[in-house]
C-alpha cells in the first residue's frame, strides 16, 4: 500500500467516517488494540463509535514504512473530551480533559490491499485532567 492511498484512510478515520472500516478492513479483521481483541469490522465500528460519541480523535502519522504486505506507522493520537461520559471505553471522562497515545501500529494486507490483522501498540498513554494535570495511565485496555 503506497502511502497516499493509507492518507487517505487517516484522512477518513479522522473524519470519523465509520465506511473507511469496510473500504479498507476486511470483514473478519481481528485487531489487538493494546489489550482489546476486536474481532471483525462491526466490533472495530462499534468500538470507535463509543470514542467518537463523546472525543475528537485525531491521529498523526509520524513515519509511515510498507511493503506488499505490511504497513506499520508510528503515531501520535489526541482525543479532546467533548461531553461528559461514564461509559466511554477510558472510564469516566468529562468535556475539556484530553488524552494523548503515542505508539506503533502495525497492519498487516491481504493482496487486495485490505487490513486483515492490526496490532496497535502503546508507548504511553497520558491523561489531562481539567486542571492541566498530566498523568501517564499505561495502556488504557
Amino acid at each position: 500500500m503506497d502511502k497516499a492511498r493509507f492518507d487517505e484512510y487517516i484522512r477518513r478515520f479522522n473524519e470519523e467516517d465509520p465506511g473507511a472500516f469496510e473500504d479498507y478492513m476486511a470483514p473478519d479483521v481481528r485487531m489487538l488494540n493494546g489489550t482489546l481483541l476486536l474481532s471483525g469490522v462491526g466490533e472495530v465500528k462499534e468500538h470507535y463509535g463509543k470514542i467518537w460519541g463523546a472525543m475528537r480523535e485525531s491521529l498523526n502519522v509520524e513515519r509511515f514504512v510498507s511493503d506488499a504486505e505490511t504497513v506499520a506507522i508510528q503515531m501520535h493520537t489526541h482525543f479532546e473530551v467533548l461531553a461528559d461520559d461514564a461509559g466511554s471505553p477510558f472510564g469516566l471522562i468529562r468535556m475539556g480533559e484530553t488524552f494523548d497515545f503515542h505508539g506503533l501500529i502495525m497492519y498487516r494486507l491481504r493482496a487486495d490491499e485490505k487490513f486483515y490483522d492490526v496490532k496497535v501498540a502503546y508507548n504511553s498513554f497520558i491523561y489531562t485532567d481539567l486542571g492541566g494535570t498530566a498523568k501517564d495511565l499505561g495502556i488504557p485496555h
